[in-house]
């Protein structure tokens, strides 16, 4: 009778393993959601930032994990087909353009790419087999930002953005992502900033050269801004100001409107995480009532604003945080879109959203792994239609993915 063979001895985990190492050489197979490369040693995945797929580098481990790994790269030793020098050095130590030497053109294919295996992996779910890109301008779009700033060795005030990773302040005198009169105030702000600078500056940018600064810092303007919008439901005016959120690609908010609102019309519709009313407004021109929801008190107030200018009489403002306010969501409501922050749908959200069932609901999202498991739960009850990707954020991993559901 023969013997079974001896068991192989159990391999160590990826962490044991990249503890014997400090330096390897990796072959970068594809970008993931987020914006980094991903090689092997050994097996073991190493998640690369600013590298790109067909790069042969050596690098550094920098985090040891259980399965996977992080590193950094040391030397490129063969770049891949897509890669290009950095167009803006000064910026590669910021965590602002992670993507800059990649070929403009290629970026949004790889993220398309990463952001469609992540939804079909995490999410489980059968995604259209063509999924429109809608691009626009790579550099100079970005209507607002938010900068830091610092005391310098010598007593002067430092302003820029925080080195990748880290609270350092890497002052900066050019970002050629933003909009031309928001990269002029980068070399004026130091000079304007009191003994004692705020941690935190935001700008933003409206039409016509308008600029909003917060905190008051000098003569700076301080206030709000306005944007004039033609959409496919009407033309808008939008009011906000530095410290509110709003959807950044000067070029591109007119088709992220359009694809979010789409040609359907209802009685009831319902935009929660409703900001300013971006979505909200065109919203009430499609639907009988509309009803918007944010729990930021400046973004809700500008919303109600933003109501009364645009002369809408029947869009209701509601100022409340979504979870708390949606046990109020009726049954059957013909409509509701949201736009939630990085963490995606809290779990009170996704149930009221699977109870009432809308016919028609609309996520935005620009990050895939949330919108991924809020996708998987959502199934349960609703039906991916389409989806449409927009590249909101050029030079950057982020790509915004709009998709449109359908009662189950």
């Amino acid at each position: 009778m023969r013997s079974a063979p001896a068991p192989l001895p159990e391999r160590p985990p990826s962490a044991l393993r990249l503890a014997t190492v400090e330096v390897v050489e990796i072959g970068i197979e594809k970008l993931v959601a987020g914006g980094d490369g991903l090689g092997r040693w050994e097996g073991i995945p190493l998640f690369v930032p600013r590298s790109a797929p067909g790069d042969r580098l050596r690098v550094q481990i920098s985090e040891r994990h259980r399965d996977y790994g992080r590193a950094e790269i040391v030397e490129i030793l063969e770049g891949g087909p897509g890669r290009r020098p950095n167009p803006y050095p000064s910026l590669a130590e910021t965590g602002l353009c992670d993507l800059q030497h990649l070929e403009d053109a290629l970026q949004p294919q790889l993220k398309a790419q990463a952001v469609r295996e992540t939804l079909e992996h995490l999410g489980g779910v059968k995604l259209p087999e063509t999924i429109e890109i809608i691009t626009g301008d790579p550099w100079h779009y970005r209507l607002r930002t938010q900068l830091h700033s610092e005391i310098g060795e010598h007593g002067h005030a430092r302003v820029g953005y925080h080195a990748r990773g880290t609270n350092r302040v890497i002052p900066v005198s050019e970002c050629p992502l933003l909009v031309p009169e928001l990269e002029e105030l980068l070399v004026v702000l130091p000079r304007l900033l009191p003994d004692e600078p705020p941690k935190r500056i935001d700008l933003a940018a409206g039409d016509e050269g308008q600029v909003t600064v917060s905190p008051v810092i000098g003569d700076l303007p301080h206030g709000e801004v306005t944007i004039d919008l033609s959409t496919a439901a009407g033309d808008l005016t939008y009011a906000y100001d530095a410290r509110c959120f709003f959807q950044g690609h000067r070029g591109l908010l007119t088709r992220l409107i359009d694809v979010a609102i789409g040609p359907w019309q209802g009685e009831t519709a319902f935009d929660l995480y409703g900001g300013v009313g971006l979505f909200s407004l065109p919203l009430s021109r499609r639907y009988a009532h509309a009803v918007a929801v944010e729990g930021d008190q400046v973004a809700a107030r500008f919303a109600r604003i933003n109501t009364r200018r645009n002369r809408i009489g029947n869009l209701e403002s509601v100022s409340n945080a979504v979870e708390t306010w949606v046990a109020a969501l009726p049954a059957g409501a013909s409509r509701v879109i949201v736009d939630p922050p990085r963490g995606g749908l809290h779990t009170k959200v996704r149930e009221a959203l699977l109870t009432q069932k809308p016919e028609r609901l609309t996520y935005v999202s620009c990050h895939p792994a949330t919108l991924a498991r809020d996708l998987r739960h959502l199934a349960h009850g609703f039906a991916i239609e389409s989806v449409v990707f927009l590249d909101l954020f050029p030079q950057t991993g982020h790509l915004e993915a709009v998709v449109q559901l359908v009662r189950g």
